[in-house]
């Protein structure tokens, strides 16, 4: 007559077979036939455990799913997988297009810092890495320290043991039968992936590659589409820049020209009747009118030789003291006419490695702004000394100084001020914003301190040596 328990066995052996792991068999006496029937209830409830660990995978990947940035997607698998896999430490790295470089791409820990950072790169050929890719398995180090003192050479295991890590799981991301990339999970306790189930870490494995490489696309999308509306924005930019130097030309030209041309029609009218000092006034009266209008022209020629990017630093050892001297002379002997002093009050022995064309534009420019906005009688003090690895050069007036509306202007394109040239001088509304982008090309600064009816020092700082 055949066990009864053997019955009850082959009835939970179908039942398990059709999904419905909730089994109940007889288990004593324990001999032989009992035996069985506790390996039978035995995997009748690690079958139940792993259905109920796929399911929790399938939920959490359906939420994951749902978002569409990659770095959204990983934050997800951060906060949610932690009822699937023991770890402190995710971190997911990309596999360049030519399959030869690893590169981190993103990494979140509840650890104090970060060693293994985003930007991090290494050949994949030859690496651990290159194994986990051709075998497709996950692996699984439970003693980093141990690993670290067989493999000393690796620094990417340095890093994360730095981090404080001790266990880890890497699991390969492959689409379409393609490697994309690699999650990592690392665990400040040692064993801490001893008792997992690889064939669990594959369906993980999986699932990530499939949601993973999707996010990144989107993220790659939304980044190109992102810089093609920078670009548009910029094209935007540098129309109105350009509608704003045709206004500018038109506006600033119309009034010399016209001048010019009357002045001209003048003097060719041998009837009209003009003495020799008449006559040398209205020449001189051109003179001025072409010297605005040339310095306009150079203004705009210099703002779109910049703003298109073609500013060309032609950089020297300049020995500072003589340079400036020089530039200080020529503008003390213009300032003469108009009853103002330019002097140099110190300028520190030292060299600057600068373009001396556009510096001395700079210098041309503040100087010429301190004398065109002073007072007759007033002077204008130039200094240049050393300070925090590079140098300042400072251009100080006795003018009206800088208002808080003017300020916010002061070194943008056609900036007009509520100050007026004292000496009736004219203006392109250039020179500054001109200034700054010179300034800002060798890698300084410049800004003004000022009180409104106490002057302003405008001042530069430039590094000794300008960015390559």
């Amino acid at each position: 007559m055949a066990d009864e328990r053997i019955i009850r066995y082959i009835e939970a052996t179908e039942r398990l077979r059709q999904g419905d792991y909730e089994v109940e068999v007889p288990v004593a006496p324990p001999d032989e036939v009992g035996q069985l029937g506790q390996a039978l209830q035995a995997l009748a409830r690690e079958l139940d455990a792993r259905r109920a660990e796929l399911q929790k995978l399938d939920l959490i990947t359906a939420r994951i799913n749902a978002g569409l940035l990659l770095d959204d997607i990983l934050d997800n698998v951060y906060d949610d997988f932690r009822a699937l896999i023991p770890y402190n430490r995710i971190g997911f790295s990309l596999i360049d297009e030519t399959g030869g470089t690893v590169t981190a791409r993103w990494a979140r820990s509840d650890q104090p810092e970060i060693h293994l950072k985003r930007g991090y790169s290494a050949p994949l050929a030859g690496s651990s890495l290159q194994r986990i890719i051709e075998t497709g398995e996950p692996r699984i180090i439970n003693d980093l320290l141990a690993y670290l003192q067989a493999k000393p050479e690796s620094e990417s295991t340095r890093l994360i043991v730095a981090e404080g890590m001790r266990s880890s799981l890497t699991c390969p991301l492959i689409v379409n039968g393609y490697p994309v990339g690699f999650m990592f999970f690392s665990s400040v306790r040692p064993g801490a992936y001893s008792d997992v189930h690889v064939d669990v870490f594959k369906r993980i494995a999986r699932q990530l590659s499939i949601i993973v490489d999707k996010g990144y696309l989107v993220s790659e999308l939304a980044a190109r589409q992102a810089t093609i509306e920078a670009k548009n924005q910029e094209l935007v930019r540098l129309n109105e820049l350009k509608n704003s130097f045709l206004g500018m030309a038109a506006h600033d030209l119309r009034n010399p020209l016209s001048s010019i041309q009357l002045i001209a029609s003048v003097l060719r009218d041998k009837t009209f009747p003009i003495s020799e000092d008449e006559r040398t006034a209205l020449l001189d009266d051109i003179v001025q009118q072409t010297h605005h209008m040339l310095a306009l022209l150079d203004d705009l020629l210099d703002v779109s030789q910049i703003e298109a990017g073609k500013l060309e630093l032609r950089c020297e050892a300049l020995p500072m003291p003589e340079f400036v001297r020089r530039i200080v002379e020529r503008h003390a002997q213009l300032a003469t006419s108009k009853g103002t002093t330019v002097t140099l009050r110190h300028a520190e022995s030292g060299t600057l490695y600068a373009d001396p064309t556009r510096l001395r534009q700079v210098l041309d420019n503040l100087i010429s702004n301190a004398v065109k906005y002073s007072p007759p009688g007033s002077t204008v003090w130039v200094d240049a000394h050393q300070q925090d690895g590079g140098w300042r050069l400072t251009v100080q007036d006795q003018g009206p100084g800088i208002s808080p509306a003017d300020r916010d202007k002061l070194f943008t394109d056609f900036a007009r001020l509520s100050a007026r040239p004292t000496g009736g001088e004219k203006s392109t509304g250039l020179g500054l914003a001109i200034t700054r982008r010179v300034v800002e090309a060798h890698g300084g600064i410049i800004d003004v301190d000022s009180t409104p009816g106490q002057g302003a020092t405008f001042w530069v700082w430039l590094p000794a040596q300008p960015p390559a």
